[in-house]
């Protein structure tokens, strides 16, 4: 699988700093599993990524930037669509409607609001951020503001 990356270059100081956008990843069985950039996801929309073991989850982030991870199938129908389903909040808690039956299922525990004898995986999620290369400035003027990096 490869992901997407943008480079963000901005200067502290003396120093320019290189950095790629965060990488969204997946705690799963075979461990962390990278799936896509944070640039890559928006408030309101879900996204699916395969994981290794051929099961499927379905991200998400809020107006808050906190991201949440699900199994993308709903177990009402065995369908692959909790990544196409609405979002929205109920009593603070953020969920996301099955676009086939519209149960709700917390982004945080994958619990179904409308049955609680029901749910699906929740898996932990984490953003990392990669820093690629620190250059001094004054270094790269000197040199005709061409960078080594």
């Amino acid at each position: 699988m490869t992901t997407a990356t943008a480079t963000l270059t901005h200067t502290e100081g003396d120093l320019e700093v290189s950095t790629t956008a965060a990488t969204v990843e997946i705690r799963c069985p075979q461990g962390w599993v990278a799936v896509c950039t944070r640039d890559d996801l928006t408030p309101g929309r879900g996204v699916a990524a395969l994981l290794p073991d051929g099961t499927q989850a379905a991200l998400f982030i809020d107006r808050a930037g906190q991201t949440y991870a699900i199994a993308n199938r709903d177990p009402f129908t065995g369908a692959q669509v909790l990544s196409r389903g609405l979002t929205g909040s109920a009593d603070g808690r953020p969920f996301v409607a099955s676009p086939l039956l519209k149960q709700r299922f917390d982004l945080a525990s994958g619990s179904c609001l409308d049955d609680p004898s029901v749910s699906v995986p929740a898996y932990r999620v984490r953003s990392v951020e990669n820093v690629r290369g620190v250059e001094n400035v004054r270094g790269a003027e000197a040199r005709g503001g061409e960078s080594g990096i």
